[in-house]
């Protein structure tokens, strides 16, 4: 318990610390108190699901420790995104994510560890990295949309002279989408190779919901490329693929690990 609160304050005291900085008017990320404290944290984070695993023996995926492997996936991403001098004020957002993430896990009782071969555990990994990098691309279209909004209404805050240029932002934003487009089509194409009957009953909503968002994903990618999308259409085609995603595998370990679960 002890790693996972050092984790947790090392998060919040990163977060604090960039808030602090980019109010000064800070651009440029590292190495600066706040980044190595961040570093601190995704280490400390990842050091606890390991020795939570090793308690255990096996790879523990149940609804909360998967939402906190998302988030230390979007906490590494943004912390590497920094450390390139890149979105540094993504932090702001998602180092107490992370921090929520990796509480909310420790604070319920772990579900029963279930002992996957390699094929299976290589499809969840996929899911996992795809779904914190389309996260963090979510979080770049929000940014990305308050930034038109600020600049078309000439509110200009402090905030946005944080942020890199919209253009950079936006070329950002597709460099990201296209990472995660390439992990998430590996994430379905392992779950047809190695998942059994991924049309059962309990499968059948979570593999529709991720085909539909794979699909926006792949028809944004497919609109900018041939028709030049940008702005609002992009922020709006990735948010709606990115809610897609969520309800594809979040809402459906939540019904069947703590609704269903629960009510037997």
């Amino acid at each position: 318990m002890t790693i996972v609160l050092i984790a947790i304050v090392a998060y919040l005291g990163a977060a604090g610390l960039l808030f602090a900085d980019l109010r000064r008017g800070g651009r440029r990320p590292a190495p600066r108190p706040w980044w190595w404290l961040a570093l601190a944290g995704t280490l400390l984070h990842a050091g606890a699901h390991l020795v939570a695993w090793r308690q255990t023996g096996h790879t523990d995926l149940h609804f909360f420790a998967a939402l906190s492997l998302v988030g230390l996936g979007m906490a590494m991403l943004t912390t590497l995104f920094a450390a390139r001098d890149r979105m540094a004020a993504l932090g702001v957002v998602v180092y107490p994510l992370a921090a929520a993430a990796l509480a909310s896990d420790f604070l319920h009782a772990p579900g029963v560890p279930r002992g996957l071969d390699w094929r299976l555990q290589l499809h969840a990994w996929l899911a996992l990295l795809a779904y914190a990098t389309l996260a963090v691309a979510a979080l770049l279209a929000i940014m990305l949309w308050l930034q038109e909004r600020a600049l078309r209404r000439r509110d200009i805050h402090g905030w946005l002279r944080a942020l890199p240029p919209l253009v950079e932002l936006e070329f950002l934003l597709f460099r990201t989408i296209t990472v995660g487009f390439i992990l998430l089509t590996a994430t379905l194409l392992t779950g047809m190779l190695f998942v059994e009957d991924l049309f059962a009953q309990h499968l059948v909503h979570k593999t529709v919901l991720s085909v539909l968002s794979w699909l926006a994903f792949g028809g944004l990618l497919v609109g900018r490329w041939r028709h030049g999308w940008r702005g609002t259409k992009a922020v709006h085609w990735t948010l709606v693929a990115m809610a897609l995603l969520v309800l594809a595998f979040f809402g459906s370990k939540y019904v069947l690990e703590l609704i269903l679960a629960q009510s037997r």
